[in-house]
């Protein structure tokens, strides 16, 4: 049983995709409790007749502030948390910042392959300097990342790309 939440007629069957009275799009409206056909205002979060959240009932995709939050502390320095968020152009400048860095580590890495006491000095100082820049993008990037998962999980960061409630 599925109620409309725009005119609250009960749908007659549930593959239905739009009322038949007010041909609103199924889940569309605030005006009535989808579980229980109960009238609701806009400011009700929870339906005081059957007690159904108002805010996530019948929503795909409703994302996790506990996941979002671990993905962002264990694979967050490749934007993992943000693509889980749908914050994409975020999680691609993480992504490609982490790239960037290892690129710039194997570029360094193969300059400096030979005997190491056979190696010019400046060959020496460009393979420390590229490490040092890959280590500092890295660090960057992961202090950036471990920030973004705390913030998720203390819900100062509490809705997802689409702009819903994490849950």
């Amino acid at each position: 049983m599925y109620i409309c939440r725009h005119c609250g007629l009960e749908y007659k069957t549930d593959e239905a995709v739009m009322c038949p009275r007010c041909q609103a799009p199924k889940g569309k409206g605030t005006n009535f409790c989808p579980f229980c056909g109960e009238q609701v205002t806009t400011e009700q979060k929870i339906c005081m007749n059957c007690g159904v959240e108002m805010e996530y009932y019948g929503q795909v995709g409703v994302k996790s502030k506990i996941v979002a939050g671990l993905l962002g502390i264990f694979l967050g320095s490749y934007g993992v948390h943000n693509f889980y968020l749908g914050y994409t152009k975020k999680a691609v400048v993480q992504l490609v910042s982490v790239i960037i860095a290892y690129v710039m580590y194997f570029v360094s890495l193969s300059s400096f392959v030979g005997d190491f006491m056979m190696v010019p000095d400046y060959e020496i100082f460009g393979f420390l300097g590229g490490l040092l820049l890959f280590l500092g993008l890295l660090i960057g990037v992961r202090i950036w990342t471990f920030v973004e998962a705390i913030l998720i999980l203390c819900g100062k960061i509490d809705k997802d790309g689409k702009g819903r409630s994490l849950k």
